[in-house]
């Protein structure tokens, strides 16, 4: 596989930054996961990492190097975030559950699989188009849809998230053939609740993801002014095999053995969660997430 990576998050005017994001891969499959913690609950960033968390672990047991079916993985990776959720809560005896939105997207076998729950999104963008989006679980995206007397609903209610007491909905996407250059975007709502559609897939689709998750998320930022969401974005661009595009950002599995995996997703105790994932602040995991795209940047380099 290759493929080009980038991932940023920023808090925007708000006390914290309960998003998290990540990416991990082997030999001959890549993972992009993304949450956001639900404000109005308990330790929503606790929620966000022990959801990317899960996930990450899920895939590193049964990517070997390649999962044996991504549409089961999907589901089921999500259905344990949630049931990790409401056993962190029932072991602490919380009177409430940590609450978060779920984002996950595979590739494998040159296709893209993906399944969401809640409002967190992932855009599909080929030749600075938007080809497919992810269709929000809120009230306001049934306003503008099919039901009728929710005019007045704030579009960051939502219907299902993990980790509430009822089993949580959720849809499942793909596969997708993936072209050169096509990229995939999963972000949170503080970018898609300011920027539109075309701007997000016009600003992707002409320039590199390096180049692009950035000024997507300072553009974000700068318009919602003072009241801005947090924003968080991971983004690739696909590669066929006889291409590459230009980035300082690629990953190239090619030359991997099959027992690599490789993830900026922070490492933690999934079994009883002996060390509580708030203990992680922003800052450390911006300076990990930044340390490995450094390490990415030098390989690059160093290829012909």
């Amino acid at each position: 596989m290759k493929f080009s990576v980038f991932q940023l998050s920023r808090r925007g005017g708000r006390q914290k930054n309960e998003d998290r994001m990540g990416y991990s891969y082997t030999r001959e499959s890549a993972l992009f996961v993304l949450a956001d913690g639900m404000g109005g609950h308990p330790k929503g960033e606790v929620a966000a990492q022990i959801a990317i968390q899960t996930v990450s672990s899920m895939f590193q047991r049964q990517a070997r190097p390649a999962l044996k079916n991504v549409p089961e993985f999907l589901s089921a990776a999500l259905l344990g975030a949630h049931h990790q959720l409401l056993r962190y809560s029932n072991e602490r005896a919380m009177l409430d559950t940590p609450r978060t939105t779920l984002v996950v997207a595979v590739v494998q076998d040159g296709c893209a699989h993906w399944i969401h729950c809640g409002d967190s999104r992932l855009y599909l963008v080929r030749d600075a188009e938007l080809l497919m989006r992810t269709r929000d679980h809120s009230y306001q995206e049934l306003r503008n849809g099919v039901a009728p007397g929710l005019e007045r609903v704030n579009r960051n209610v939502l219907f299902t998230c993990l980790g509430s007491p009822t089993k949580p909905l959720f849809d499942v996407a793909g596969p997708v053939l993936l072209e050169q250059g096509d990229r995939l975007l999963l972000c949170s709502d503080g970018l898609w609740g300011t920027l539109d559609d075309d701007t997000i897939a016009d600003e992707l689709g002409n320039k590199t993801v390096s180049q692009a998750v950035p000024q997507l998320v300072e553009s974000a930022l700068r318009k919602a002014g003072d009241s801005s969401d947090n924003v968080t974005v991971v983004a690739m661009e696909w590669e066929t095999p006889n291409g590459f595009a230009p980035s300082n950002l690629r990953v190239t599995t090619d030359s991997i053995n099959e027992e690599v995996f490789a993830s900026t997703i922070q490492a933690g105790s999934l079994e009883g969660f002996v060390e509580e994932p708030d203990d992680m602040d922003d800052e450390a995991i911006e300076r990990s997430i930044a340390e490995i795209n450094d390490a990415i940047k030098r390989t690059a380099a160093r290829k012909p």
